[in-house]
Formats: structure tokens, C-alpha cells, sequence
């Protein structure tokens, strides 16, 4: 094997990894289960590098995502599913589609052509999966059981449309979004806090309490609430808590470098001289973001 700009080579290493005679061992006991959680984390290395403005760890990041897709392919050709060139005609075919004011004929390529395209391509996507659904041959995908929760929301309702995979605050706001698109909202900013206070509230009744389970269920439903105020006032939760983190991080490195700069570490320090250079680092100019 030798490296390559041309996809195909990877596919190859890819499934060269799964062989089960001469693989890696690793790679050959995966399923599409385990390698979800490693194809989300390359997803959010792909966002921090564009974060951080780093090009050279974009192009690496972009790689490995780009490996994730064809690892998930190449699972699907073991499984007699689909294969890499399958997923590759599958999104060209819906780019041209989606796109008939670019790849279409000089009558859809016009500015009243427009009205109505997009309703009739997503009825015409969503007839062609239904058929492909009864070709395709049905395997399990993960081993693990649907919980309860999952199962009650299987079907055809209102907001099954929206993919469950998303991080959870993203996919509060995208749930939330559909449901007022039917006027299921809040239409003033104070019940949203009223609602906040009341969730506090209840998070500290259930923490008294001593019930783990009703704990979990009070402090999402405090999340909830807050992403909940966020849309309202249009600002993205996740990129809200994000700069929180950031925030973060920078002042407790302001805490570990003072700590440094006497000969001493983080385990040493007691929490009110932690808390100390907190306030510190609270109260010094902050650079730029970038």
C-alpha cells in the first residue's frame, strides 16, 4: 500500500484493515455501533479546528472524518447493505436534484422555476427512500435495545423528522424551533425565566430527595428551559456554552500558571487560594476572541 489522493486507495486500506485473516484486529471487531461514537468526535474536531483557525489540523481532521465515512461504507459492503460508491451517487444524485437552478435546463435554471421546486424534491426524496427501503436487506445495526422513550417516539408524528443524533442542546433548540413553527412557543421572554426558576426549584427538591432518576429528569428539564430562553433571545445554545468553556478554561489556566509561577501545582493549592485567583482572573482584561 501507498498513499494516494485518490479516494479509491482508502476505501482499499479500509477494507484491507477488515479482513478477518490478515486485518487488524481492532478494526475487524468493530460494527457500525462502536464507530459512531469515533465519527461524532471527528465531527467536533473538524469545528475546533475551524475554531481555532488551524489549517494544517483541519486537513488532518477532515481526513479523519472523511475515514469515518468510509469505515461506515465499508461495513455496509460486508453487510451486503451498500457500498462507498453507493453513498457517493446517493449525495451527487440529491446535489443536482436539490440544485436545479444550477444543473438544470435553461427553464429550471429561472427565477420563477423556483416556486414549488422544493416541496416536490423532498416528496420525490422521501418516495425513492421509502422504495429503496424495500430492497435493501434489513440487519441490525447496533445490538443495543431502543429505550422506552425511543420507542413511544418511532413513527410518522410532527417532529419525528428531526434526527435524534444531534447534541443535546442543538437538538432541544431544532425540536423546540419545529414546535413553534405551529405555535407551540412562548411568546414573551418573562415565563421562560418563571419557568427557569421553577425548574431550580424543583432540581433542588429532587437532589433532597435522594431519587437519582427524578435528579436526571429536573436538571433536563432545567436545560431544556434555558435552551429555551437562548432561542428566544436568537442565540445558539451550543455556541453559548461553548464561549462559557472557553471562559473557563482560560481562568483556570490564569489559576495553574500563578500556582507555576511560585513552584507550585493545581494539588497543592487549597480551594480558597483556588477560589482567590479565580476572582483574579475574573477581574483582568480579557484578550480579544477570536
Amino acid at each position: 500500500m501507498t498513499p494516494s489522493k485518490d479516494v479509491a486507495r482508502l476505501v482499499e486500506i479500509m477494507a484491507a484493515l477488515r479482513d478477518p485473516v490478515s486485518g487488524c484486529p481492532w478494526d475487524v471487531e468493530q460494527d457500525f455501533a462502536t464507530i459512531a461514537p469515533y465519527t461524532i468526535e471527528e465531527a467536533y474536531e473538524v469545528a475546533d479546528a475551524i475554531e481555532r483557525n488551524d489549517a494544517v489540523d483541519l486537513r488532518e481532521e477532515l481526513g479523519d472524518l472523511l475515514l469515518q465515512v468510509v469505515y461506515h461504507a465499508q461495513l455496509a459492503t460486508e453487510a451486503g447493505l451498500f457500498d462507498f460508491g453507493d453513498v457517493v451517487d446517493g449525495i451527487t444524485r440529491k446535489m443536482i436534484r436539490r440544485h436545479p437552478h444550477v444543473f438544470g435546463d435553461a427553464d429550471a435554471r429561472s427565477a420563477g422555476s423556483a416556486k414549488g421546486q422544493w416541496e416536490r424534491i423532498k416528496a420525490e426524496e422521501k418516495a425513492e427512500r421509502a422504495a429503496l427501503r424495500e430492497t435493501v436487506a434489513t440487519v441490525a445495526l447496533t445490538a443495543e435495545t431502543r429505550v422506552p422513550e425511543a420507542a413511544d417516539q418511532a413513527g410518522s408524528g410532527f417532529l419525528d423528522g428531526v434526527p435524534s443524533g444531534f447534541p443535546a442542546l442543538t437538538l432541544a433548540l431544532k425540536i423546540q424551533q419545529k414546535a413553534a413553527k405551529v405555535g407551540f412557543d412562548w411568546v414573551r421572554p418573562e415565563p421562560i425565566v418563571g419557568k427557569i426558576v421553577e425548574e431550580i426549584d424543583e432540581v433542588a427538591e429532587a437532589a433532597e430527595s435522594g431519587d437519582r432518576d427524578a435528579l436526571e429528569g429536573e436538571i433536563g428539564d432545567l436545560l431544556f428551559s434555558a435552551v429555551n430562553l437562548a432561542r428566544y433571545h436568537e442565540i445558539d445554545p451550543e455556541a453559548a456554552l461553548r464561549r462559557c468553556v472557553r471562559k473557563f478554561r482560560g481562568r483556570f489556566r490564569h489559576i495553574e500558571q500563578e500556582l507555576a509561577a511560585t513552584g507550585r501545582a493545581l494539588e497543592t493549592a487549597s480551594l480558597d487560594e483556588m477560589e482567590a485567583l479565580w476572582v483574579a482572573a475574573k477581574t483582568r482584561k480579557q484578550p480579544a476572541a477570536s
